[in-house]
């Protein structure tokens, strides 16, 4: 049994029919009215290609230029994530002090995070800069993250002062005892009876 042929595709109605009929004819193209923006007709005159050879340079100009203003905006945000530590300074040393030098549990886990974050991010310094990190702007990079690290080894520094404020760094002769040497006295008194 032969398949059954396809079913038309519906008329369309009549007021569209009217309408396609009546439109009025395109006018041809008339010599003295450019071509809108954008817009480009299959083959170009020579007039045309003078024109496109002309702007060609213009455009690159415009390339290196949006490049180089890209490579300055992501210069800017490397250094506002390099300098971004030091605003955590003041309030990680505000809550220091406030925190107390006893060993408590809140002071503890204080310091902890005061070392964890620093630490973190000098071991991922790399991927917090790559995204930035161009072929125009590596030699530039490089003193980024020079100021990245000096403001991690800052909040280190902090840490470190709490540290020894707690009384944990043995930094005192005390804590030292086990290894001193009994000193051998110069002269011995005794105590006589008369």
């Amino acid at each position: 049994m032969p398949p059954a042929p396809a079913p038309l595709p519906p008329h369309p109605p009549q007021w569209a029919t009217d309408i396609n009929a009546s439109a009025p004819p395109r006018p041809s193209k008339l010599a003295n009215i450019p071509d809108p923006p954008g817009y480009s007709a299959g083959k170009l005159s020579t007039k045309q290609q003078r024109t496109q050879q002309q702007q060609q340079p213009a455009t690159s100009a415009a390339l290196l230029r949006k490049s180089a203003e890209t490579d300055a905006l992501k210069l800017k945000k490397a250094w506002e994530i390099a300098l971004a530590p030091t605003k955590q300074l003041p309030m990680n040393a505000i809550m220091m002090y406030m925190s107390g030098n006893s060993l408590q549990i809140f002071s503890i886990m204080m310091v902890f995070m005061l070392f964890k974050g620093p630490i973190q991010g000098l071991i991922n310094i790399n991927t917090a800069f790559a995204k930035f990190e161009t072929e125009s702007t590596k030699g530039q990079m490089l003193g980024v993250k020079l100021v990245y690290v000096l403001m991690q080894g800052l909040l280190l520094a902090l840490g470190i002062w709490k540290v020894n404020a707690m009384g944990l760094l043995p930094t005192t002769r005390s804590d030292w005892l086990a290894w001193e040497t009994e000193r051998e006295p110069l002269e011995r008194a005794y105590f006589a009876f008369k």
